[in-house]
């Protein structure tokens, strides 16, 4: 026999019906077929842990030749049994998949940058703004300060910066506006 996927089918009914040389034939001539695949699907294993997942897949076939149906074709049947076995065993490692970052450093993004003139626009359009608006807006959207912290600085209370913070944005938006138009 050459070898061929029909061959296969032969070869596995004889091994199943007791014929130990047609299952010895049907290995050695599937093992290559099976090692390219586990080559193929893990290529993020070692060379000696593919080869362990090969050797896995032929265990696979050995314990469960009895479920392939006579009436299919054994190609499927092993191809879906090399597949889940490397499945396994990229289970079995975890999800992680390690590789040197040196390999990428010259396609990753840079770091995201600030807009350096970004604070002094922003300065910009609060001079547009009364002293106590731009000193809220200032406080609370550039500095990250909170309202309770901006209010005892100011000599507000929490609720009264939130009121005047409102007024400002109001504002703010209604200078937008009159310079987009």
């Amino acid at each position: 026999m050459t070898g061929t996927q029909d061959d296969w089918s032969v070869l596995m009914r004889a091994a199943n019906g007791g014929d130990a040389r047609a299952y010895s034939r049907l290995l050695h001539l599937v093992t290559p077929v099976l090692r390219g695949i586990v080559r193929a699907r893990g290529r993020a294993f070692s060379a000696e842990a593919q080869e362990d997942i090969v050797q896995d897949v032929l265990l696979a076939i050995h314990l469960k030749r009895h479920t392939w149906r006579e009436d299919s074709p054994v190609k499927p049947w092993l191809y879906a049994i090399a597949r889940y076995k490397v499945i396994d065993a990229f289970r079995a490692r975890g999800q992680q998949v390690q590789v040197p970052i040196e390999d990428f450093a010259d396609v990753l993004p840079a770091e995201p940058q600030a807009d350096p003139t970004e604070r002094s626009d922003a300065l910009k359009i609060l001079g547009q703004l009364d002293s106590r608006s731009a000193e809220l807006l200032k406080a609370v959207g550039l500095d990250g300060a909170d309202a309770g912290e901006t209010g005892r600085r100011l000599g507000m209370s929490e609720g009264a910066v939130r009121v005047a913070l409102h007024r400002a944005l109001k504002r703010l938006a209604e200078l937008r506006e009159r310079q987009v138009s």
